[in-house]
Formats: C-alpha cells, structure tokens, sequence
C-alpha cells in the first residue's frame, strides 16, 4: 500500500506478513544472530522453571518478533518515500514452534516540525489465536518537501 502523509488518517491500518515459526526458523535466527541461549534451543533445559516462569520447551528470539515489525514498517514506508525511525517494543506472550504471527500497524497520531513531518503508529503482533505476543509504537519519517 503506497500511501501520502496527507492522506494518512489516525486509524489507518498496516498489515504485515504472516510468519509460520518452526525449530528451524528459530534455529536460523539463532546463527544470523549468534545468539545460542538454551532458551531457544535445548527443550529440556526450558522443562525447568524461571522464578514465576514455567515455558516448558523452546520459544522464539523476542528480536524476531522486531525484526518482523520492521520490515512491515519499511514495506509500508519505502515506496512513499518515508523512513522508520525508530521502534519501541514489549515481549508479552512467547512464542513456540508451530505458532504462526504477523504484525499490524495502527496510525495512531502525526505531526508537522519545521523539517519533517512524522507519524506515530501503535504495532502489535498476534498469533494464530489472536493472542497478543509483542506490542510497541514505532515512528515514521515523511522528510518535508
């Protein structure tokens, strides 16, 4: 969807894409990031508890699920010319082998400055359930023009 600042409205939708997660997308991940904690890989050390925490098997990178909300924010924003600037997002809920996610995007506010313009959206990732797995706010630059 290319869109315009000027036609953007507060309640405006971004979709992005469904990600079917498996042990070896999870296992991926662990290599490009290089990151090889046991939570993400040794299902009988995550048999264990956490303090108050109980996952009982592997679950997926938390930086997945970012990585996945900023690709739906640049697929949005490159063909209209704006730039995502920035992310701020919360784990809610972990995400296991077989779920499937995909992150949405909410307009929720812009802003004119003096050098650019701005647009505030409130991201969410959901699983197949509908259950809220990540939820953050990110921003998007439209430079002026």
């Amino acid at each position: 969807m290319t869109t315009t600042f000027e036609d953007l409205r507060d309640g405006d939708t971004i979709e992005g894409p469904h990600f079917a997660v498996s042990r070896e997308s999870i296992r991926l991940f662990c290599d490009a990031s290089l990151d090889y904690n046991p939570l993400h890989l040794d299902d009988d050390y995550m048999k264990g508890h956490f303090g108050k925490t109980h996952f009982g098997g592997i679950i997926m990178h938390g930086m997945n699920n970012f990585g996945l909300i900023s690709r739906m924010i640049t697929d949005w924003a490159y063909p209209a010319g704006a730039v995502h600037r920035r992310l701020e997002t919360r784990w809610v809920k972990p995400v296991r082998p077989g779920d499937t996610i995909q992150p949405t995007g909410i307009v929720k506010s812009k802003q004119t400055t003096a050098n650019s313009r701005w647009v505030l959206i409130d991201v969410v990732v959901k699983n197949q359930a509908g259950e809220k797995v990540a939820t953050g706010e990110a921003m998007v630059e439209f430079p002026g023009e």
